[in-house]
């Protein structure tokens, strides 16, 4: 079974870039002709990661995973980890400084909206070596692919 497999890099610290890979992600989905909702979903998953990596662990990697059923994210920081899952998955729980929540970001939403558009997700996480969310968005009918010749890096 064929399965695209793409890596994007995120930047740490960089409110300016971050969204860049969940907009690759969403361009490589539309391309091989993914449902509008699923893409939506995907994208809102790997933007809160994204956010969160750069809020919390100086960057890290998406690796994105599309088959015929299902996209998967995994996202990895070799950050600080999370000392309270439980406390982290609730909605409006946020560690984010006084300075990133005056930007507009770390209201608290982004581990509670990667479950909540996710089908499935994991989360190891130790701490002061990171933290890895996976991530499952599966299709509600097999895809009909068009060929991977780019993950949109370029």
């Amino acid at each position: 079974m064929d399965v695209m497999h793409c890596t994007y890099d995120i930047d740490g610290d960089d409110f300016t870039s971050a969204g860049e890979a969940s907009g690759k992600m969403k361009r490589v989905l539309r391309k091989i002709g993914v449902d509008f909702e699923i893409i939506r979903r995907c994208a809102i998953c790997m933007y809160e990661g994204e956010i969160n990596m750069v809020i919390h662990a100086n960057g890290g990697t998406a690796d994105v995973y599309v088959d015929v059923d299902s996209v998967k994210i995994e996202l990895k920081d070799n950050g600080p980890g999370i000392p309270n899952l439980d406390l982290a998955m609730q909605e409006g729980y946020s560690t984010a400084s006084e300075e990133v929540r005056n930007l507009g970001f770390g209201a608290g939403m982004g581990l509670p909206n990667m479950k909540r558009y996710s089908d499935e997700i994991t989360i190891a996480t130790r701490l002061g070596e990171g933290t890895t969310v996976t991530m499952m968005v599966n299709f509600n009918e097999k895809v009909r692919r068009g060929s991977f010749e780019s993950c949109g890096n370029s």
